[in-house]
């Protein structure tokens, strides 16, 4: 008899420990469980399931998801998930020559022009929240994903160097705070005793992205669209390509240049300007 929904969750569960141990990130372990639970919700359909899995389930997968117009980073998330999973069953083979195309990149993207960061910022303020100010100037001065944010602990930060330490997918990197980023961040820091996770809940746990998505939203923006500020604004300040490449956590140069204007490149000391390409912003 094939195992229905519920009866699978323990072998996803075993492999989102599997994935603890390989030190993947939190957001990317929740991201792999919900596609494979996903994944296996159409398998039951079929009358199969995780445990029986084909190349030719697979595939009839991704045939399934293109016919559901799914976008093709989607897709590639999803696939992504699975050969993780089939590595983990030691069943690479079955993904063995399952080939997704390069996702297309966007070239409409959105920004915030300065008077509009002006406004944003002045409006988070004057609300008072200060874990919500704090948010708010680390997404759009360091540009880091939403659910880098979540991920953040208090170990990542270095205030006396004004530095943001992130971590993803195994890797680290480092960004200047602007000295407003820095200040919000220490004034929201000393008002909740949380030991570990930097932004919480009323309850004391974790943020979640949605939480996060959902403030932005009264303010009429988006994750995206502040971390997309942070890339053109470094661009328009002729800070090179690979500087906010590794600034950003973005490997492929291409998807930098979508920001480039008639600038000219030079090498600056990135915390200098960070703090001048934030300066115009509302103080205090």
């Amino acid at each position: 008899m094939k195992k229905n929904s519920t009866e699978a969750i323990p072998l996803i569960l075993d492999f989102c420990h599997w994935l603890e141990e390989q030190k993947k990130s939190p957001s990317t372990i929740s991201t792999y469980k919900r596609e494979l639970l996903r994944y296996q919700e159409w398998l039951q359909g079929k009358n199969s399931d995780i445990y029986h899995l084909t190349k030719t389930d697979i595939e009839d997968y991704i045939i399934y998801l293109e016919e559901q117009k799914k976008s093709l980073s989607t897709i590639d998330k999803t696939v992504g998930a699975i050969r993780t999973f089939v590595k983990f069953l030691k069943k690479p083979e079955l993904t063995f020559g399952i080939e997704i195309k390069a996702v297309e990149k966007n070239k409409d993207f959105e920004t915030m022009s300065l008077m509009e960061c002006d406004t944003l910022l002045n409006e988070v303020k004057e609300d008072g929240d200060l874990r919500n100010i704090a948010i708010v100037y680390v997404l759009l001065h360091t540009g880091i994903r939403v659910s880098e944010l979540c991920s953040l602990n208090r170990s990542n930060i270095d205030l006396a160097a004004n530095e943001l330490i992130v971590k993803r997918n195994e890797e680290e990197r480092i960004i200047p705070l602007s000295a407003d980023a820095r200040d919000h961040l220490q004034s929201y820091l000393q008002s909740h005793e949380s030991e570990e996770a930097i932004f919480i809940n009323q309850s004391g746990d974790r943020i979640t992205e949605g939480t996060v998505q959902y403030m932005l939203k009264k303010y009429n923006v988006n994750p995206n669209k502040l971390r997309h500020t942070f890339c053109q604004r470094l661009v328009d300040a002729k800070v090179d390509l690979e500087t906010i490449s590794r600034l950003a956590g973005i490997k492929d140069l291409n998807e930098i240049k979508r920001y480039l204007r008639k600038s000219q490149f030079d090498n600056r000391k990135i915390e200098e300007v960070i703090n001048h390409v934030f300066i115009n912003e509302t103080h205090g």
